[in-house]
C-alpha cells in the first residue's frame, strides 16, 4: 500500500471544523440501509462534480495545521473515477488521478512526481474519490460503516458516517474516516481522516457543481524537457 500520508496528504487536507451551524440527529433504525440505497441510486446518475475546497492537515509532532485551498473535480470515466485538483494557496500545485496513476506537479519548481498505483488502484481510489459518485455497495465492501445520524451543512442534510478500513494494509495509513455525504446526489461535503500517527486531515467542499461540464484545462499538467520527474 502506498504511503498516502507522505505522498498525498501534504496536498490533500486535514483538521478543523469549518462548517457554520449544524443540526444533529440520532440515527434511526434502518437509516444506514436507506443511506446506502440512496447512494446506490445516486451513483447511477453521477457523471461529474466540481467544487471549491479547503484542506487542513494537522501534524501532531509539530502541533501545526497546514491549510490549502483551490478547486477539484471528479468525473466518471467508464467504471472508474478521474480526479483532478488545482491547489491555489499557499502555492500552486496540480494533482491528477487517472487510470491508477497519481501525478503531483509543482509548477514553481517544475517538478513532477508520478506514482504508479495500478496494483493498489482500488485502495488509492477509495481514499481519493470516496464520497463522490461511489455506490453504497462499494462503500460497504471496503469499509465497516457506523451510522452517526444526519447533520445539516450549509443547508444540505447529510448523512454522517464513520468508516473503518476492512483492509489491514489500509489501516496502516488510516485508522478511520468520518464522512458527511449528501446521499441523494452522491456528493461529499466534508471528510475527516485520522491516521495512526495521530495526525488528521479534514476536507470541506463548497460551491459544488453537480453533473455539469468540467473545463479540464485548468487541471492539466504541462511539462517540457526541463521538467524533473520522479517515478515511484
Amino acid at each position: 500500500m502506498i504511503n498516502l500520508r507522505r505522498i498525498a496528504a501534504p496536498l490533500l487536507c486535514s483538521a478543523v471544523a469549518l462548517v457554520t451551524t449544524s443540526l444533529h440527529a440520532q440515527p434511526k433504525p434502518g437509516h444506514l440501509d436507506e443511506v446506502l440505497r440512496q447512494m446506490d441510486a445516486a451513483s447511477l446518475k453521477f457523471q461529474s462534480a466540481e467544487a471549491d475546497f479547503r484542506w487542513d492537515l494537522y501534524e501532531r509532532v509539530v502541533k501545526q495545521t497546514t491549510t490549502q485551498t483551490g478547486t477539484i473535480y471528479f468525473k466518471k470515466q467508464g467504471a472508474t473515477t478521474v480526479m483532478g485538483a488545482k491547489v491555489e494557496s499557499p502555492s500552486v500545485k496540480i494533482i491528477e488521478f487517472r487510470n491508477g496513476v497519481l501525478r503531483l506537479f509543482d509548477p514553481g519548481t517544475d517538478h513532477l512526481t508520478t506514482v504508479d498505483a495500478t496494483k493498489n488502484k482500488e485502495q488509492l481510489e477509495s481514499f481519493l474519490t470516496v464520497g463522490f459518485g461511489g455506490s453504497g455497495k462499494d462503500l460497504a465492501k471496503a469499509w465497516t460503516i457506523s451510522d452517526l445520524g444526519d447533520e445539516t451543512i450549509d443547508g444540505v442534510q447529510t448523512a454522517k458516517l464513520d468508516l473503518v478500513p476492512k483492509d489491514p494494509s489500509v489501516r496502516k495509513n488510516c485508522t478511520h474516516m468520518t464522512l458527511w455525504v449528501d446521499p441523494a446526489r452522491g456528493l461529499e461535503l466534508k471528510q475527516s481522516l485520522y491516521m495512526p500517527s495521530e495526525d488528521y486531515r479534514t476536507a470541506v467542499y463548497a460551491n459544488i457543481k453537480y453533473n455539469q461540464k468540467v473545463d479540464e484545462k485548468q487541471y492539466q499538467i504541462k511539462t517540457d524537457s526541463k521538467t524533473t520527474i520522479d517515478q515511484h
